[in-house]
């Protein structure tokens, strides 16, 4: 595993960025003086995220599953999506025995989300139009919402509602919840307006995640490399300020605090962002790379670990075709 890291413009920028840079700079030593003491150089460091624990660092899927997406709750446990089939796949994240939790349904399963302490988890389902909620104790069906979509790729739970993206149409899918987070009866099409354009024939809104302050969206553009802040309230976008860096290929994002990770899956590689509170800029800080990642597409985490799917899209898919997902520090 390799690890690199730039600031992506000459100065230190705004008082926020110079903050943002000295802090990470503190711990650079920090982890340099680690690594130092445990004799480690070259600028290599080794791919273990599980401290003690001794946690696979690959999961194994079952054979011709085709996984693109992954979601990891409150528990130790990862759900994989089928893209072949539109089940779903339990995996202990400590032992890496797994399980069908949903069955074939006949469609896609794309991005996933587990919603916290409701057992439940929101499935795109690709070119199916159909957003899914499953019950993650027995797989059991809980609601079916089908849109006038085009291919639903990924999924955030926020506070009062689930969002799901569209990679051909310029538009987002709500799913309000209620208070009580009671699912509603059908969702919601909500248009990208502002700054968004759709490119015609090619991956546009990919990844999806919510602002640190909780009060918008972040969506990757696949095609254009940008990410782009959106008000949930009129679907209008803005790009956000990278500095002039881009996020080329982006596929599957994860918001943790404020740092955003960004699988860039024609790279194989995953970036980090650090956000601003309300989304409208970051800073490009480093980027992972893997040797074991084979098109990357999605990530989540747990711990002190980040857990990315191979769909190995390069790869023709058979009935035997292998497929897991691997563990690297989060960083």
């Amino acid at each position: 595993m390799f690890w690199g890291w730039r600031h992506p413009g000459g100065g230190l920028g705004s008082g926020w960025e110079r903050g943002r840079l000295l802090g990470m700079m503190r711990r650079m030593w920090v982890v340099v003086g680690v690594l130092v003491a445990f004799g480690v150089g070259g600028g290599v460091v080794p791919a273990s995220g599980s401290g003690d624990r001794g946690w696979p660092e690959v999961l194994r899927l079952p054979d011709g599953f085709r996984p693109e997406g992954v979601a990891i709750g409150e528990w130790p446990v990862g759900y994989f999506g089928s893209l072949g089939d539109g089940r779903v796949q339990q995996v202990d994240l400590r032992t890496g025995v797994g399980r069908q939790l949903s069955a074939p349904v006949g469609g896609s399963a794309v991005g996933l989300k587990v919603e916290s302490g409701r057992h439940r988890l929101f499935v795109a389902g690709g070119s199916s139009g159909e957003i899914r909620v499953v019950d993650t104790r027995d797989g059991a069906s809980l609601a079916r919402y089908k849109v006038a979509g085009g291919f639903l790729n990924d999924v955030v739970v926020t506070k009062d509602a689930v969002w799901v993206t569209d990679s051909f149409l310029g538009q987002l899918y709500k799913v309000p919840l209620g208070r009580d987070g009671s699912l509603p009866a059908a969702a919601v099409t909500v248009p990208l307006g502002g700054e968004w354009v759709n490119t015609p024939n090619s991956f546009n809104a990919n990844g999806i995640a919510s602002t640190p302050d909780g009060r918008a969206l972040i969506v990757g553009h696949t095609s254009s490399g940008k990410l782009f802040r959106v008000d949930p309230a009129t679907g209008v976008a803005k790009a956000v300020d990278l500095g002039g860096e881009s996020v080329v290929g982006n596929d599957g994002l994860l918001r943790v605090g404020r740092d955003l990770y960004v699988v860039e899956n024609g790279s194989n590689r995953i970036a980090k962002v650090g956000l601003r509170p309300d989304g409208s800029a970051g800073v490009l800080e480093r980027r992972l790379t893997d040797y074991r990642f084979d098109v990357a597409t999605t990530v989540a985490a747990y711990g002190d670990r980040l857990y990315a799917v191979n769909a190995r899209f390069s790869t023709p898919p058979t009935p035997t075709t292998t497929y897991t997902a691997v563990a690297v520090p989060r960083f």
